[in-house]
């Protein structure tokens, strides 16, 4: 059967715990396969975890880490400030949605007021005293019809403080972000970007 498709069980695929090729097994075999990555390999790695971590093109994310290098703080740190502080990132740690993806769209179909004002722009970013509200009018839309049951398990991070009634959150202070708890080595972006 060369050059048709077969969905039983016979052709199943055998995915092996090494890379195809020649040199997928590193020239032992049965080893682990692979070279230990580069220095720049691994601060590629973590730049890719980040940004697939905050949903960004590679163009916007690049801005945020130029702006958190220009800062006279510390870069790591400011870094993590920019994209915790975003508007679709607030939605998404408010509980208000599942996932960034899905605030950005909340975001940018206007389902989301920012001190009372219809904001389109997911990549705002907020300050101390900002308020964000779900839309009144669109919470019997489809994408808010299990937000109750979502905010009763909620809990928002310690820079949001959420009213589960009125479905909003205030901005009580910078966002608080922990290396650690993003467990990325920030560090090693920065260098990757300084070059």
């Amino acid at each position: 059967m060369k050059g048709e498709r077969c969905f039983s069980a016979k052709c199943a695929m055998i995915v092996k715990p090494y890379a195809p090729g020649i040199h997928g097994r590193g020239g032992k075999v049965g080893g682990r396969g692979g070279r230990r990555p580069s220095e720049f390999g691994l601060q590629l790695r973590e730049k890719q975890k980040l940004r697939n971590m905050y949903e960004l093109r590679e163009k916007q994310f690049r801005s945020y880490v130029e702006k958190a290098i220009d800062s006279k703080t510390q870069s790591g740190k400011k870094l993590l400030e920019l994209l915790e502080g975003r508007v679709d990132n607030a939605v998404f740690r408010l509980g208000f949605a599942v996932s960034r993806s899905v605030a950005r769209q909340m975001v940018s179909h206007g389902h989301i007021w920012v001190n009372g004002r219809r904001s389109t722009a997911s990549s705002r970013l907020l300050k101390k005293g900002d308020v964000v509200k779900v839309r009144p009018e669109s919470l019997t839309k489809g994408m808010f019809v299990n937000l109750e049951t979502l905010l009763k398990k909620h809990d928002a991070p310690a820079w949001l403080e959420l009213d589960k009634d009125k479905k909003e959150g205030n901005v009580v202070s910078i966002p608080i972000v922990d290396e650690s708890t993003t467990g990325i080595n920030i560090g090693s972006i920065i260098e990757f970007y300084s070059r």
